[in-house]
């Protein structure tokens, strides 16, 4: 598995973009993000889906057994709403249970809104891939994923993609590396690599 190109699932969950009402942001958002983001050529595969529980757990299946993906980032559907049910889903598809990233969303969202406490994001590990439910708004995709930040860029509070390349290297996923200056990925002296030349 560790042979593989990195492979990234993106899911974008809403009733209205997925029935063409509006036209979808999350993906493009999370393309973008990730392609500044990250150094490591990867591969997508994107999906505009419903609010629907059987959609998406077979989605988010599909996009791990199938296609191969090694993380999957979803966005949309994590509210209290009654159509919300990302969380849900996620947690069904799910080998082992990774609280700790849907933990630092809400405390990195509560810098910015009170409303943070309504976010159920959750996180997952299925077989070699992590799944993460993220915001539903692009501009809360990147301060959870980046983290806070002063006028000069220096990091207050870590995002949580800084945790993402190591985890992937304990589920056997392939080497991610970040570009510094938008996330700085953390592994243990143990874990790191020596540079390129």
């Amino acid at each position: 598995m560790a042979n593989d190109a990195l492979r990234i699932g993106l899911v974008s969950i809403s009733d209205r973009a997925s029935n063409g009402t509006y036209a979808d942001q999350g993906i493009p958002a999370l393309q973008a993000w990730l392609t500044r983001a990250i150094s490591t050529p990867f591969q997508v595969e994107a999906r505009l889906i419903p609010d629907d529980r059987p959609t998406i757990e077979a989605t988010l299946k599909a996009l791990v057994d199938e296609a191969g993906c090694h993380l999957v980032l979803t966005t949309g559907g994590t509210g209290p709403a009654l159509r919300d049910v990302t969380p849900e889903a996620t947690l069904a598809v799910g080998d082992k249970e990774m609280p700790g990233f849907g933990e630092q969303m809400r405390q990195i969202s509560l810098n910015f809104v009170p409303t943070a406490i309504l976010s159920r994001q959750v996180a997952v590990i299925r077989k070699h891939a992590l799944i993460i439910n993220l915001p539903g708004q692009p501009k809360s995709i990147q301060e959870t994923l980046e983290g806070l930040k002063d006028a000069e860029g220096k990091t207050l509070v870590p995002g949580i993609f800084a945790a993402v390349p190591y985890c992937l290297d304990l589920i056997g996923a392939p080497w991610m590396e970040t570009d510094p200056a938008v996330v700085k990925a953390f592994r243990p002296k143990s874990a790191q690599r020596p540079a390129q030349a």
